[in-house]
């Protein structure tokens, strides 16, 4: 009897640890919990900053602050370079381009290191009312026509929408309810977010449409050469570290025939690229940049193209530094003419 109640226990341990290690694998297998957060959308932009801050210390890059930015620190003490962590963006086209969203409405969470005491007392100073959604406080402020909502989650996570309705918010609020079911998320996360490379620190989905207003009939154009990409077309844009930044873009077209007219385009740009390696010296490109197209390689698989490149860790250096502006030289003093006698 004895022997049969150690089997029995140790036949129950067994299911727990592998019950756990099921639970850690689809947690690790999951979107960040930033993007799961976020409603429905056109398309998803998600950064990591922690693996970019370790790397280049952009925190510690002395910056100029705007003086609404320097006001906003004030009164909560965040500095968005030293506090946040992580942030996803959903993107929403608008039906009419000319309103006060213009082409594209969003939504945003961001999760970082907040004080959410200063953080409530100074949404409540500048918000022009307030709604109670799901036991959440939703600050409502009016900017340039349209009204920004602004929700915080939890100790270290912020929600802010600036759509026509607070129907966006409240689904953000809705999900960061049942944020631990892990595969949780928008339509467009579940269908693509398994495109996305593992370990990427950044990446997008969407259609590259989805900025333009007008015609669908617009094209992009690099060098005057054509690249014949639909708006209709999605895109898995990333980058990840693997020893470097490698950038990765996939194009998943409407038909074959599309996806090789653009790797066409594509091959093109970059042999225009190689082409101009013996300009004059005052015409060359930047080195980073240049070391950025020479890495680039394109390939096409049916209806999929995927163009990858290196990203030099002097671009990403050079990207994040702030730009320092020259002091105004003081012009010398008039010489006077001497007293005359």
């Amino acid at each position: 009897m004895r022997h049969r109640r150690t089997r029995i226990t140790i036949a129950v341990v067994a299911v727990v640890l592998l019950l756990l290690a099921g639970a850690i694998y689809l947690r690790a297998k999951a979107p960040p919990e930033v993007a799961r957060l976020l409603p429905e959308s056109d398309g998803i932009i998600y950064i990591n900053l922690r693996p970019l801050r370790a790397a280049t210390h952009f925190d510690k890059m002395p910056v100029t602050h705007s003086p609404s930015y320097q006001k906003f620190i004030n009164a909560t003490g965040i500095v968005f370079e030293r506090d946040l962590d992580e942030v996803a963006f959903a993107l929403e086209k608008m039906p009419n381009p000319n309103g006060p969203n213009g082409p594209v409405a969003y939504s945003e969470v961001f999760e970082g290191h907040f004080d959410g005491g200063r953080l409530k007392k100074y949404l409540a100073s500048i918000a022009d009312a307030k709604e109670m959604y799901a036991g959440h406080t939703i600050y409502d402020i009016r900017n340039d026509g349209r009204t920004d909502r602004v929700a915080l989650l939890g100790y270290d996570m912020v929600a802010v929408s600036n759509t026509p309705t607070p129907e966006q918010i409240h689904s953000i609020v809705d999900r960061y309810r049942t944020a631990a079911l892990s595969f949780t998320g928008s339509s467009l996360l579940a269908a693509h977010y398994h495109d996305v490379p593992l370990l990427s620190i950044a990446w997008g989905i969407g259609k590259i449409g989805l900025p333009f207003s007008g015609s669908q009939q617009k094209q992009i154009s690099v060098d005057g050469v054509q690249l014949p990409i639909s708006p209709n077309a999605t895109f898995i844009a990333s980058v990840r570290w693997s020893g470097a930044l490698r950038l990765r873009v996939e194009e998943i077209a409407e038909s074959a025939q599309s996806a090789a007219q653009t790797a066409q385009s594509l091959r093109s740009v970059l042999d225009l690229v190689h082409a101009a390696e013996n300009t004059p010296p005052g015409q060359q490109m930047d080195p980073n940049v240049r070391s950025v197209l020479n890495s680039a390689k394109v390939r096409q698989k049916k209806n999929h193209v995927v163009l990858t490149a290196s990203i030099p860790d002097a671009l990403v250096r050079a990207a994040l530094t702030p730009v320092k502006t020259p002091p105004t030289a003081t012009p010398p003093a008039a010489k006077q003419p001497a007293d005359k006698p």
